[in-house]
């Protein structure tokens, strides 16, 4: 189900100690995803004993303030979307964008030094905390970036996902609110209830990664780009909107608030797509499609086309158009990742430009996503890199913008 590649593991400096990056560890450690049915990985950064919702558990937490056991089945419902079915008429692109305003406002209106800042130094037994989200950084440092998100990820990727219903679910979320309410169970909702207490973080996107967990367990087509748009909004893009208040805006950035969250979920989107569009064949084998069906049906392509993995022309014109539109999402990406804290912007160039190899992989493997993997080989991501680095390096666009305005003014 999820993002992205194992290309940016050796670009992050997201999992190390507090002050910054123990926010980081808590909660932007990498720019890679699992993505469902590959194989779950040993949960061995757990806790015995521990109230095994999922499989990444950690020791009941106590040493800062005590902690009430999460909601045993049954106690929490996810409520419905305000309006009823009325809302479901409301385009999924829509419903994002008043998301990501709720979340740009909340960022704007916080103090500066609140909008992705250097926090206070970490007292007693949170230092152990932000420590074991550094083990679980280290651990699955190639394929995931948020330790919260893994965690989520692992309800219906890991080892007990068969087990896995809407009702854990519905648990999950009942944690997720006493994790912002300041009331976390064990370690890693500490250090990530300490993270948000400090930045301007809504709660929303982590519920709607949540219901994209959900959405998996009972979907497994997508009649229009609308639904998918939704479905990768809800599995990736919710990531930008959670990254950037602990990343932080350069001071230097003239760019709207809004700008810098709109790209943040750009790239969520862009990493999502290209992900489908990598593992076509791999989903198909799972009896998954994550592909438009009414434009399947206007290119020519029906379920049969997919399940058999036939590389016609009718397909390579249908693949041609996804791949353009995922570099659309990419290129509104690079805007707002320019307008981000220098140090934060890096890793995030980093995955940028190795995940778009991908998409140049499938073209170079004549859009055969059914047999061949896209991969982008070692090589190709080192010398991304340096690459990388020097993008970070480079001033927010909005202040070169701003200054050749100005220069053309006097």
């Amino acid at each position: 189900m999820m993002s992205t590649s194992r290309a940016a593991a050796t670009t992050s400096p997201a999992c190390a100690a507090r002050p910054r990056s123990s926010g980081m560890a808590a909660f932007v450690a990498k720019a890679g995803r699992v993505r469902r049915g590959r194989g779950a990985a040993p949960c061995s950064v757990r806790a015995a004993g521990s109230d095994t919702i999922g499989c990444l558990e950690a020791e009941p937490w106590g040493a800062v303030a005590p902690a009430p056991a999460p909601a045993l089945p049954g106690l929490h419902v996810a409520s419905p979307a305000p309006g009823g079915d009325a809302a479901l008429a409301v385009p999924s692109e829509q419903r994002v964008h008043d998301v990501v305003l709720k979340q740009a406002a909340l960022a704007a209106a916080a103090p500066r030094t609140a909008r992705g800042g250097e926090p206070g130094p970490v007292a007693g037994g949170l230092k152990a905390a932000f420590e074991r989200c550094g083990e679980v950084c280290k651990e699955y440092a190639k394929t995931f970036y948020l330790v919260w998100c893994r965690r989520t990820d692992e309800l219906v990727d890991g080892p007990n996902a068969s087990h896995i219903s809407a009702l854990a679910l519905d648990r999950w979320e009942s944690r997720l609110e006493d994790i912002f309410a300041g009331r976390p169970y064990d370690m890693l909702d500490a250090a990530l209830s300490d993270t948000v207490a400090g930045f301007p973080v809504d709660i929303q996107p982590f519920r709607d990664m949540i219901e994209g967990m959900r959405m998996d367990l009972t979907k497994s087509r997508y009649r229009t780009f609308d639904e998918l748009y939704l479905y990768c909004y809800y599995v990736a893009g919710t990531v930008g909107l959670m990254s950037v208040p602990v990343m932080g805006v350069s001071p230097d950035s003239r760019a709207a608030t809004e700008t810098v969250y709109k790209g943040a979920l750009a790239l969520g989107l862009a990493n999502q797509l290209t992900n489908i569009l990598r593992d076509v064949g791999e989903d198909a084998r799972r009896g998954r499609i994550y592909l438009p069906q009414d434009e399947l049906e206007m290119a020519g392509l029906s379920e049969a086309d997919i399940f058999s993995g036939r590389v016609t022309d009718e397909w390579r014109g249908f693949m041609r158009g996804q791949i353009t539109r995922a570099r659309a999402f990419f290129r509104q990406a690079e805007e707002a990742a320019t307008e981000l804290n220098q140090e934060s912007r890096w890793p995030v160039w980093a995955s940028m430009l190795l995940y778009r190899q991908i998409l140049d992989e499938i073209e170079a493997n004549d859009y055969d996503n059914f047999t061949k993997r896209a991969y982008v080989p070692k090589t190709k991501k080192l010398m991304a890199l340096p690459k990388a680095y020097l993008r970070s390096l480079m001033a927010p666009s909005s202040l070169t913008r701003s200054q050749r305005h100005y220069s053309s003014l006097t």
